[in-house]
């Protein structure tokens, strides 16, 4: 080997040197500025409920604002887009809806790519669907309702955020399973399928539970099942859908942080290491259970593989039910 060869081998040795060190020191220092976490959806749903949870314990421990940016429109699309567009620094956050994720790509055309643009940091929270009803409609189960919509095929609605939401892929299961026609109405936001539910416009809402919970505890709606293929311990006495007469129906929803692709290896190992961190203390579980929700984490690598199952699984769901967007 000559000695100009020596040279380069030795320069790039110390490029690559000082660059490893370089990104090191960013990740100590990180965050030195506020980071802006991207919620896709409506303000006051569990995305953003989540979310704020997390920024706010986020803040705490780092000294630095987590600004919650909300940017719903388009079934995500719009939060998303504008997330993967920012730089690679770390200093924008995505706080995904999975089921949304999983489901988008059968319905609509977008520019990102969910692994191939984005990279996981860390789930950070699941929980089944409720399933509630207007408590003005004469059910009070499963079975009921299966009897009332068969009873009287397309006078009962549901209402869901749209297609591609997981309310919405709940409804079409349930109505493809119990051989029912109920008719979808779509709304901007699930949440507000809910406000036509409590005012006696919409019947049926497959619901996130930290949203339709309370409501059901004081009455204002009818809670019948939830959508696990188990019962949870967040509502323990509330059946499934599927042992209430429609088995093999199970559909869970989930949550999760990403970042961009491309952010320093260093600065997302320091992103899932706090996310972890407070996904752990009892007070966020605590917070999380009396919504309706589990508070969860994972490794960057489990959520990847999550992903590809969550998308494979509502890709059939979507299949079997001929579900689109209407």
């Amino acid at each position: 080997m000559s000695h100009k060869t020596n040279q380069a081998a030795a320069l790039l040795s110390l490029l690559v040197a000082a660059s490893a060190i370089s990104t090191t020191g960013h990740a100590q220092s990180y965050p030195i500025k506020p980071i802006r976490m991207i919620v896709p959806w409506n303000p006051g749903g569990t995305t953003d409920t989540i979310a704020r949870i997390l920024g706010q314990k986020m803040s705490e421990a780092w000294g630095q604002p987590v600004v919650i940016d909300i940017r719903p429109g388009a079934s995500a699309i719009i939060g998303t887009e504008i997330a993967m567009r920012a730089p690679a620094d770390g200093y924008t956050l995505l706080h995904a809806n999975m089921a949304q994720w999983a489901t988008n790509p059968s319905f609509y055309k977008t520019n990102y790519d969910t692994l191939r643009d984005f990279a996981p940091v860390s789930m950070a929270a699941t929980a089944p669907q409720l399933l509630v009803v207007y408590p003005g409609l004469p059910v009070n189960s499963v079975q009921d309702l299966v009897k009332v919509a068969k009873a009287e095929p397309g006078k009962l609605n549901f209402g869901s955020g749209g297609a591609g939401t997981l309310a919405y892929s709940a409804g079409e299961l349930f109505k493809m399973l119990a051989g029912v026609n109920m008719v979808h109405v779509p709304y901007k936001g699930t949440i507000l399928a809910l406000t036509d539910l409590l005012g006696g416009r919409c019947q049926v809402v497959f619901s996130d539970m930290p949203i339709a919970l309370p409501h059901a505890k004081s009455g204002k709606a009818r809670a019948l099942a939830v959508t696990s293929a188990k019962r949870t311990p967040l509502v323990p006495d509330m059946p499934t859908i599927a042992e209430s007469g429609l088995p093999g129906y199970a559909l869970e929803n989930s949550w999760g942080v990403m970042v961009q692709k491309g952010v320093p290896r260093p600065i997302l190992a320091k992103l899932n290491a706090e996310i972890v961190r407070v996904h752990n203390l009892q007070d966020v579980k605590d917070r999380y259970a009396a919504l309706g929700l589990e508070a969860i984490s994972s490794t960057p690598e489990a959520f990847v593989e999550f992903i590809r199952a969550d998308a494979a699984k509502f890709s059939k769901i979507i299949q079997a039910t001929g579900a689109k967007v209407e």
